[in-house]
């Protein structure tokens, strides 16, 4: 059960009783609308998604709309980890109550050790390795996602979140309605092995694999759909 008067804002580090279970109850279905009704959203995959258990997606990260589109196209409920700067005003509202968990990218600390929490109970958490929005090419990942993968023994399933930005555009670019828009899911996949323990080297490990097999997928997709990356990670 959520304390009912728990709140979590800019600066405020975040604890696993602050997350509303119920939220992305209710946000996937408006993620969906987005995705499908606003713009014009191809799935792919999604039937590689495990509908129930603790499981970690792995996503690129180009435009300022993956964090909602990949909430909605996921084929279950999910809590997104998104830096703190959006939990403000009226949109902040949203997201806490949606469910998603706040990150301060200075010291993640809080953040992870309530994806960690929320991994636990078997949900679903989403992961932007890279950290930022840029070409989305993965070609490095932050340790937050090997710590959680290592410590929670999820499965890493990876994302590809291709034309949420074409080439030329900056990264706060929105797509313009019924544009097309592509998310492919790979194959979960062990970051680790169990018996590697969960110390630096594990986490190390971990996150080469998941660097490496992200970056795969990503590439993979972009050139078998035909949908460029982004040539350009100016902000």
């Amino acid at each position: 059960m959520n304390a009912p008067d728990a709140k979590a804002s800019p600066g405020q580090a975040i604890t696993p009783d602050q997350i509303k279970r119920w939220g992305p109850t209710w946000s996937r279905r408006v993620g969906w609308l987005l995705a499908h009704g606003l713009w014009n959203t191809r799935v792919i995959g999604g039937e590689h998604v495990p509908r129930t258990g603790r499981l970690l997606i792995a996503a690129n990260h180009t435009g300022i709309i993956d964090g909602p589109l990949l909430h909605g196209v996921i084929p279950r409920e999910s809590h997104i980890i998104i830096k703190e700067e959006m939990f403000s005003g009226v949109i902040g509202f949203l997201m806490r109550n949606a469910g998603q968990i706040p990150v301060d990218r200075r010291n993640g600390r809080a953040a992870l050790q309530t994806a960690l929490a929320m991994l636990n109970e078997d949900r679903l958490v989403g992961v932007f390795p890279e950290g930022s929005r840029g070409r989305g090419d993965v070609k490095a990942t932050k340790a937050g996602i090997a710590w959680l993968a290592v410590r929670s023994g999820a499965p890493v399933l990876p994302a590809a979140i291709l034309g949420t930005r074409p080439s030329g555009k900056k990264p706060g670019h929105i797509p313009h309605p019924r544009e097309r828009l592509t998310v492919v899911f790979g194959e979960p996949f062990a970051a680790v092995d169990p018996e590697a323990g969960i110390g630096r080297a594990a986490v190390s490990e971990a996150m080469g694999r998941i660097q490496t097999r992200l970056s795969d997928h990503v590439h993979g997709s972009a050139a078998e759909y035909g949908i460029p990356l982004p040539d350009s990670t100016e902000i």
